[in-house]
């Protein structure tokens, strides 16, 4: 199907009926319940997982196959936002012009980069690309504040010209379309005591994830992702033979980076608003450990540590004393109290040192990440029993 095989054909499938479903799925606790707060089934949180996914994917691309490791991605992302919010200012609210644009210029970003960057290989690899990213993060701080509006961010504003929309104009900010549907228009459905909502902004990026994971798949089992694979196995091997490997690294670059301003892309998409703060170092960090975490390599570990990290960080953020303190009601005051103040470091404010607690158990046990983890406990499933006897035991003639 789709050029696939079998197997990957039906991953795909999966992934696609589960994420299509998501706003059902990810809803299982009742409408006002306690166990309401742990629901992901809202848009904005359920976009974050697809763009996020697309992000991730992408840099496993690079990381996962050649085992480059970028720490200045979050430059891509930032430059797909800006891009797409400069689109929307000057063109038309529809996304479709601004998320192309947002792909072609990460992606001319990224062969600049890629081709400074490449020279080096390693720690220097990793390096290099960190110090271009905060070079573009400051960059959009200070010297290109006209183009990036600085620490405000840049945003619509009512005289923008908006050539292709200027017969629609009205004395209020348009929203993001795509084709007259709003992005972030969501439609409710009630059933008994559970409530869904349905938002078209989530389920173009969840088109748009199936599609970028279906070239994913296509790119891993090309004849260019097993080159790439061998770049990550033994790169002076190859290099011995009299192959180059510097175009199938900057392609897989370029790819990842492109990867990474559509994520941007679409973000502007969801919120017109691009800031720096999508430049920063802290943002290449996370998309590491997306993919760390899901497991690098492997065609699903992104999506799943995408998915992963933003969803503990918006459920640990939001609970807060009071919250605690409802959990442990039925403790005496006394003990409550010493509950709620020895685990509250770990909520709210400070989810990220539960979540590098996470990773740190991730890293230590299942180096393969979530995804090793999965397939380990498949195989403890598969696995007969010891007294069991091989198939052909009893055709076995005696000796």
């Amino acid at each position: 199907m789709f050029g696939l095989e079998k197997k990957d054909a039906a991953l795909l499938l999966i992934v696609a009926v589960v994420t299509l479903c998501a706003p059902i799925l990810l809803n299982p606790f009742p409408a006002g319940s306690e166990m309401a707060q742990f629901n992901a089934g809202y848009p904005d949180l359920m976009q974050r997982f697809a763009i996020y996914g697309i992000f991730a994917i992408g840099f496993n691309i690079l990381f996962g196959l050649t085992g480059y490791l970028s720490f200045g991605h979050a430059a891509f992302l930032g430059v797909g936002s800006y891009s797409a919010v400069w689109m929307f200012k000057l063109l038309s609210m529809n996304i479709i012009p601004g998320i192309i644009l947002s792909v072609i210029v990460a992606g001319l970003f990224s062969l600049v980069i890629g081709f400074i960057s490449l020279r080096r290989s390693g720690i220097y690899f990793s390096i290099l690309t960190l110090a271009f990213a905060q070079m573009s993060y400051n960059l959009a701080y200070s010297v290109l504040t006209p183009i990036t509006n600085g620490e405000t961010g840049l945003q619509l504003s009512l005289n923008d010209p908006r050539v292709l929309d200027a017969a629609r104009t009205t004395g209020s900010l348009p929203v993001t379309t795509l084709f007259g549907a709003e992005m972030r228009s969501a439609t409710s459905v009630q059933f008994g005591v559970w409530e869904w909502q349905f938002s078209t902004g989530f389920y173009v990026s969840a088109v748009l994830m199936l599609l970028a994971l279906y070239l994913a798949i296509r790119i891993f089992r090309s004849p260019f992702g097993i080159m790439l694979r061998a770049v990550k196995s033994n790169q002076n091997r190859m290099s011995y033979t009299g192959l180059n490997v510097r175009p199938y690294t900057l392609a897989a670059f370029v790819i990842s980076g492109m990867y990474a301003g559509l994520a941007g892309g679409l973000l502007a998409a969801m919120d017109p608003l691009a800031g720096a703060e999508r430049m920063q170092w802290t943002a290449s960090g996370e998309v590491v450990i997306m993919t760390i975490l899901g497991g690098a390599g492997t065609l699903l570990g992104p999506i799943i540590g995408a998915g992963f990290i933003k969803y503990f960080e918006n459920i640990f953020s939001k609970i807060n004393d009071n919250v605690l303190h409802d959990w442990f009601a039925f403790l005496p005051d006394g003990l409550n109290d010493f509950v709620v103040t020895v685990i509250a470091p770990f909520f709210g404010d400070g989810w990220n040192l539960t979540m590098g607690l996470m990773f740190m158990a991730v890293v230590i046990f299942l180096p393969g990440g979530l995804v090793d983890g999965a397939r380990r406990i498949g195989r403890l499933f598969r696995r007969k029993p010891a007294g069991a006897k091989r198939p052909d035991a009893a055709t076995k003639p005696a000796e």
